[in-house]
């Protein structure tokens, strides 16, 4: 097994040892159902603390080659499709964090370079006959694996969209980096190689000038969760089945970190709802995400009252919301209604798809937007 290339499971291992573990495995029945498909290609946005990681481990964890899960998933939900065992640790894995690799690489400059090179060395360890020295290329390492055994890959990136949004003012390491990611996933080549792209990060795939690149992907995001919206978040049974056992006031969880409408769901953000039962304590938990920083300078731009359309919401009113003019990037701002796409996609608000309306979800986050409306 190795760090990027058919990892073990003992990420996942870590969530289920956890004080509070709520089962989420029955995406991998979706997940199972698209193997091998044009629909394989999936790129699921939602905000920090909403799980990211532990949905990217899981998947690991249950295709990876590398272990044997059997007993781990053997009680939880996926145990129950009759697909369970067939796909269960039968794939090459590749996964990476790219906010990890980009500690690891020394610099965003490095990114690519780095998983490059460190995943082709992983594979030489797994194939070490089935791709030329001289390759140095990872999705043409792929390929050459592909023909040579017939093997496909399961491909999982967690913070994918790490670069859209760190390095939003450097055009060429953004385009270096996309470039990485269409010679991975875009064309006739990779559906020979690629069983399942698992994409996780915070904004959707970026529009216009890159949209070629990706738009193979299936989109789940707090716009449009499709399918995967119990799997985004808590669900209200679930934290109503929580406050039972921790003894905590469900009503009163439900003010303060509810209001996510996800398709017929409502979602809470489970980093609060598992501090709060566990602590008992009911505060904001969103001031220790690190989005704090990058949402302060976006409100004050004050594009068309901005300004005055956040004080509308925390007022308990909604606000119309035009969502499509959003490029899913850090820099196209050109109107109110760009800053408040962003701000959902970020968790600060919540959308209403039958009306396209934002709202402040909780009181939780209405404590945050006060904070920041305050700041000037």
């Amino acid at each position: 097994m190795g760090r990027f290339v058919n990892p073990d499971n003992r990420a996942f291992q870590a969530a289920l040892n956890s004080k509070i573990y709520v089962d989420k495995t029955g995406l991998l029945e979706y997940t199972n159902s698209v193997l091998n498909s044009t629909n394989a290609y999936i790129c699921n946005s939602r905000p920090r603390r909403f799980g990211k990681s532990i949905t990217a481990n899981m998947l690991t964890a249950y295709y990876s080659k590398a272990c044997d899960s059997s007993e781990m998933f053997s009680n939880l939900e996926i145990s129950n499709s009759p697909d369970f065992v067939e796909h269960l640790n039968k794939y090459d894995v590749i996964h990476f964090d790219v906010q990890w690799c980009m500690m690891a690489a020394g610099g965003p400059e490095n990114i690519v370079s780095y998983i490059t090179e460190q995943t082709i060395l992983e594979l030489r360890e797994f194939y070490p006959d089935e791709f030329p020295e001289d390759v140095n290329s990872l999705p043409e390492a792929l390929s050459q694996i592909n023909n040579a055994t017939g093997n496909k890959f399961v491909v999982i990136i967690d913070e994918w969209d790490v670069l859209i949004r760190d390095e939003a003012q450097n055009q060429q390491i953004q385009d270096g980096y996309i470039d990485f990611l269409r010679g991975m996933f875009k064309g006739t080549e990779p559906t020979r190689f690629i069983a399942l792209a698992f994409l996780t990060g915070i904004l959707p795939i970026k529009k216009l000038k890159t949209q070629s690149a990706l738009n193979n992907f299936d989109e789940f995001t707090m716009l449009s969760s499709g399918d995967f919206a119990p799997y985004i978040g808590f669900t209200e049974e679930e934290v109503k089945e929580l406050s039972g056992k921790y003894n905590q006031n469900y009503e009163k969880v439900k003010k303060w970190y509810d209001g996510y409408w996800l398709n017929d769901y409502q979602v809470y953000n489970p980093k609060a709802v598992v501090s709060v039962m566990l602590r008992g304590e009911f505060k904001s938990y969103w001031s220790e995400t690190a989005s704090y920083e990058t949402v302060v300078p976006l409100i004050n731009m004050d594009f068309d009252g901005l300004r005055s359309a956040i004080i509308e919401m925390l007022s308990g009113d909604s606000v119309s919301v035009d969502v499509t003019t959003f490029q899913n990037d850090m820099t196209s701002f050109s109107c109110r209604d760009d800053v408040i796409t962003c701000l959902i996609h970020f968790g600060y608000l919540g959308y209403n798809q039958i009306y396209k309306k934002a709202f402040v979800p909780n009181e939780d986050i209405r404590q945050e937007l006060l904070r920041i409306v305050r700041r000037k």
